[in-house]
C-alpha cells in the first residue's frame, strides 16, 4: 500500500528538537550510520541519538575534525568518507561489511549548497554527485548489513523546488546555476527515497525530508552579500532571518523520521516539521533556481515523488556509479 503524501497529526511541529522527539525512547543496541554527523544538523542528529543509546557510526571526510567535534559524545566511532570519490564511498562500505554489525538507521545528512561550478569524477557536477550519487552509491553497497526493519532517510530540502530533474542537461554542461544544481541535487535525493521504499518496503522503508531553514556551516559557499540580500544576516553578520530554526530543531525531522513508530508501515513520503508534508498546491508555479520575489516554497512538489521519475533516476544513477543492490 502506497502511503499517502499528507499529515498525520504527529503531536510534534516546527518547534520540536532531535531530543524532545526522542523522550522516552531507547535506543540501546541500535546502530545508525550518519552522515556529515559531526557538523551542524549532522552533529545534533548524532547527539541524539547516542543519547537515547545507538551506537553512531560516524563517515566523515574530515575524521580529526569530526573526532574532535564528537570528543565526549556518547557511543559513536569516526571513519573516513567522501561521498564525492565512489572509491571512497567503496572504502568505508567495505570497511563496515568487514565488521559483521548490522545496521539499523542510515540518515543521508552530508551534503554541499549552492557551491561554485566543481566537477568531481568523470565530470559530473559536484552538488548532484555529492549529495545523491554518494548517497546512493553508499546505501547500496551497505546493503547487506542493513537489517529488516531499518530505515534508510534522505535529508533533501525545500530547496527541490528550485528545479525537476533536468534529463537533458543534469550535469550543467551548458551552462552552471548552482541554485538550480543544488535544487535537482535534493529532489533526487526525494525521488531516491521514493524508489528505494518501492523495492525495500518488505523489509526496510526510506523517507526524505526538509529540516528547516537553518543557519550552519552547510552555507559556506554562499557570499555574505548575498546572505544579507536574502534577508539571513544583517551588514554585522548578525541572524535576522524569519522563520528559521536552531540546529536542535533543525535536526528533529531526520531523527522522527528515522525512529518514530507513528511511521511504522509506512515510508516514500517526504517529510517536514515531524510530520508527512502536504503536497504543493497545483496553482504554485514552478521556480528555476532561487527567485527574488518567489513566493515560499510549500510542500513537495509532485515531480519529486513521480514513481516514474524515481525509477528512472535509479537507472540512471546505477548506470554512473556500476552499484545497483536490488539488480536481478
Amino acid at each position: 500500500m502506497i502511503t499517502p503524501q499528507h499529515g498525520i497529526g504527529s503531536g510534534f511541529g516546527f518547534e520540536s528538537t532531535a531530543r524532545e522527539v526522542l523522550a522516552g525512547v531507547d535506543l540501546s543496541g541500535r546502530l545508525a550510520v550518519v552522515t556529515g554527523g559531526y557538523s551542524g544538523l549532522g552533529l545534533e542528529t548524532t547527539r541524539a541519538l547516542a543519547e537515547a543509546g545507538a551506537r553512531v557510526v560516524v563517515p566523515a571526510r574530515r575524521p580529526a575534525a569530526a573526532k574532535e567535534a564528537l570528543e565526549g559524545v556518547g557511543d559513536v566511532e569516526v571513519d573516513e568518507l567522501d561521498l564525492a570519490d565512489l572509491e571512497s564511498v567503496r572504502g568505508f562500505a567495505d570497511r563496515f561489511l568487514e565488521s559483521g554489525r548490522g545496521i539499523d538507521m542510515i540518515i543521508g545528512n552530508a551534503a554541499v549548497m549552492a557551491c561554485p561550478e566543481t566537477r568531481v569524477g568523470p565530470g559530473w557536477e559536484a552538488q548532484f554527485a555529492t549529495n545523491h550519487l554518494g548517497h546512493y552509491a553508499l546505501v547500496n553497497r551497505l546493503w547487506p548489513a542493513v537489517r529488516p526493519g531499518a530505515r534508510v532517510v534522505a535529508v533533501s530540502s525545500q530547496g527541490h523546488h528550485f528545479s525537476r530533474m533536468r534529463w537533458d542537461d543534469p550535469h550543467f554542461t551548458r551552462g552552471y546555476d548552482r541554485w538550480e544544481a543544488y535544487g535537482q541535487a535534493k529532489t533526487a535525493n526525494v525521488l531516491f527515497a521514493v524508489h528505494l521504499d518501492a523495492l525495500a518496503k518488505d523489509a526496510v522503508r526510506a523517507f526524505s525530508l526538509h529540516p528547516g531553514s537553518i543557519l550552519t556551516p552547510l552555507q559556506r559557499h554562499i557570499p555574505k552579500e548575498d546572505k544579507i540580500a536574502y534577508g539571513w544576516i544583517d551588514e554585522d553578520g548578525n541572524e535576522i532571518a524569519q522563520g528559521f530554526k536552531t540546529p536542535e530543531q533543525g535536526a528533529a525531522t531526520a531523527v522522527w523520521a528515522a525512529t518514530s513508530p507513528r511511521l511504522d508501515g509506512m515510508g516514500g513520503v517526504y517529510c517536514m516539521d515531524c510530520d508527512i508534508a502536504e503536497p504543493t498546491p497545483a496553482d504554485m508555479p514552478e521556480v528555476r533556481g532561487r527567485k527574488a520575489g518567489a513566493p515560499a516554497p510549500v510542500g513537495v512538489r509532485p515531480y519529486a515523488t513521480d514513481p516514474g521519475e524515481a525509477a528512472r533516476l535509479w537507472a540512471y544513477s546505477a548506470e554512473l556509479t556500476g552499484v545497483d543492490a536490488f539488480a536481478e
